[in-house]
């Protein structure tokens, strides 16, 4: 399995394609390609040797010292190998060279984070600047994603 990178402005077609797949799912919020384009340098990919695109993942800064892990995904036949650690490990290793000292995530999946000593948290305790997204989403305003949230 290749490491995570930075994307790069090429990457955008497929991220945004792989992310729609998600969305409509409605497993994570849908991100439009202006907005990927607006927020390349928070996001990381995985190809495999031939180039395919086989994970995504980002750390956006939400607020002072506060990140999110968002738009975490692993191409289906690519599932259980370890992309999806090590694309929040990627994230979690940027968190203090931006420096970020908490890192949050809204998720279904709750024991995935709870390795990396993700807690639950109720989603009051988070900034209200991040429901911005939360506005975009079709589950909005019953939202039922639990929030988790690291310490670094």
């Amino acid at each position: 399995m290749s490491e995570p990178v930075k994307a790069m402005v090429r990457d955008v077609p497929e991220v945004h394609h792989l992310l729609e797949v998600e969305a409509a799912g409605e497993r994570i919020l849908s991100r439009s390609l202006s907005e990927l384009y607006d927020t390349l340098r928070d996001f990381f990919v995985v190809r495999n040797s031939d180039g395919e695109l086989m994970g995504v993942g980002a750390i956006h800064v939400c607020w002072e010292e506060l990140a999110e892990i968002r738009s975490l995904v692993v191409k289906e036949p690519y599932r259980r190998r370890g992309i999806g650690r090590a694309l929040v490990n990627a994230c979690l290793a940027e968190a203090p060279k931006l420096g970020i000292k908490r890192v949050f995530v809204l998720t279904y999946e709750t024991g995935f984070f709870r390795k990396f000593g993700f807690l639950e948290v109720e989603k009051s305790v988070l900034p209200h600047k991040i429901w911005s997204d939360c506005l975009k989403c079709v589950k909005f305003p019953d939202c039922d994603e639990t929030a988790m949230i690291l310490e670094l």
